[in-house]
């Protein structure tokens, strides 16, 4: 038995108001059920029942351990919950493993996406199935439950600032951006899951779910192509086959021929999470359910359409699980390729364009600089940040420091210190020969 078969449990019903995770258990079992699941479906679970879940699955469950990475403008503490058997791993081992990163509900109007990561959460620690245990115990599973609890608080897309954290990975001004690339940089994950919903626009924008690679051009190929893989290959198959319809995001398309009409979404900005994780060498994929009730069952009962969002991306996860774990070798050889590709620095940078959209010929640095000069005050200012990012930089007398361009992240170098990057960090003074005194 395969991956393949992980998360099935999930999915199955007994009845019209059966929950996801509630057929996976043994029902004489007394195992924690989200507030989503006590009332099959008609209201979210609240914060402090998610609080009460994961402590009871944290102290049930040898498999699970919990940590909070950060806390919210309010107060609110951003979680990571890992997942092995027969033990977590420690980072140091995660980072030297495979690993899957799950990032739930980013946006806090969106909740779907959070819901099924907290049972696949339970399913996975207290599954006693073969197959669940070999899996986890060469794939480490991250879960960052709630990515922005303030805004999941108030139902707003952004958080308690008003800030969309998926548009804050660059700059990481944000306490939730910083705390996921603190994940990203210390545990290295090798497949990253962003899970979302969109509002669909009828007749062109109705499928159950959309999925979405790292669209920028400084992604590896390697890591491309597998993210490639793990969207069409992988997630929208198993959507397909629970029975829910499929796309691709951002792409309206003809529902008599099939084709595309017009894109919406979908560019390849850096600071998106899906691309910033390209960049950083794993292999990204964003998933969007459909919030919109348009069955007629759907609109008479809004717990069907509640139930239907959170099973598609239940449905979406089995492939990820099964992308895990049929390419896992495939998928190591990738990230491991990409990060050393940067050490050899070699080869273009992009500032702009995506894999399905020239770059103008200013977006393209064809001959990077060797790195960028940083005076004294611009490193007090971006240096924590290049830290997070992890960026290497190597101090200077005076205060001042370079960022040299031959390192891991070598790509993400010039998108934040080019004075010509859209979304950078400031304008390091470029240092065209390698050697050269780098201190002013």
């Amino acid at each position: 038995m395969t991956a393949a078969a992980l998360l099935v449990p999930l999915l199955a019903t007994t009845s019209a108001r059966a929950t996801p995770g509630a057929a996976a258990q043994d029902p004489a079992a007394s195992v924690p059920r989200t507030g989503f699941e006590r009332s099959h479906g008609e209201r979210w679970t609240t914060q402090s029942e998610e609080q009460r879940f994961l402590r009871a699955v944290d102290s049930a469950s040898g498999r699970v351990t919990m940590e909070t990475i950060g806390r919210t403008a309010q107060g609110r503490p951003l979680q990571l919950v890992s997942i092995g058997a027969p033990a977590p791993p420690s980072p140091e081992q995660v980072r030297r493993g495979n690993s899957v990163l799950l990032v739930c509900s980013q946006h806090g109007d969106e909740p779907a996406g959070r819901e099924a990561c907290l049972t696949t959460i339970r399913d996975l620690a207290f599954a006693k199935d073969h197959a669940t245990r070999r899996f986890l115990s060469r794939t480490t599973l991250l879960v960052v439950p709630t990515a922005n609890p303030d805004g999941r608080a108030a139902d707003t897309r952004g958080n308690s600032s008003g800030t969309d954290i998926n548009r804050d990975h660059l700059a990481l001004r944000t306490a939730e951006a910083r705390a996921l690339a603190a994940v990203l940089r210390d545990r290295r994950p090798d497949t990253v899951h962003d899970l979302h919903e969109y509002g669909a626009h009828a007749p062109y924008y109705v499928k159950d779910l959309l999925s979405l690679w790292p669209r920028n051009l400084n992604t590896a190929r390697p890591v491309h192509r597998e993210a490639t893989v793990l969207s069409e290959r992988h997630v929208r198959p198993a959507a397909e086959d629970a029975g829910y319809s499929t796309g691709i995001y951002g792409i309206w398309t003809d529902p008599e021929t099939g084709e595309p009409v017009k894109q919406v979404a979908g560019d390849g900005q850096e600071r998106i999470l899906r691309n910033t994780v390209g960049v950083k060498h794993s292999v990204g994929l964003l998933a969007e359910t459909r919030t919109d009730p348009l069955s007629d069952e759907e609109k008479s009962d809004d717990s069907v359409n509640k139930r239907r969002r959170v099973r598609s991306h239940l449905a979406a996860l089995k492939g990820v699980f099964d992308f895990a774990e049929r390419r896992r070798g495939r998928i190591e050889a990738a990230t491991e390729r990409a990060r050393a590709e940067g050490s050899a620095d070699r080869g273009p940078v992009h500032l702009g364009g995506a894999d399905n959209e020239e770059p103008a010929e200013d977006q393209v640095l064809a001959d990077p600089p060797c790195g960028y000069g940083l005076t004294a005050a611009q490193w007090r200012e971006v240096g924590s940040t290049l830290g997070l990012h992890g960026v290497r930089a190597e101090q200077r007398h005076g205060g001042g420091a370079f960022v040299p361009l031959r390192q891991s992240q070598r790509a993400l170098v010039p998108l934040l210190l080019d004075g010509r990057a859209k979304f950078g960090l400031t304008e390091g003074k470029p240092v065209q020969v390698c050697g050269a005194d780098s201190a002013d």
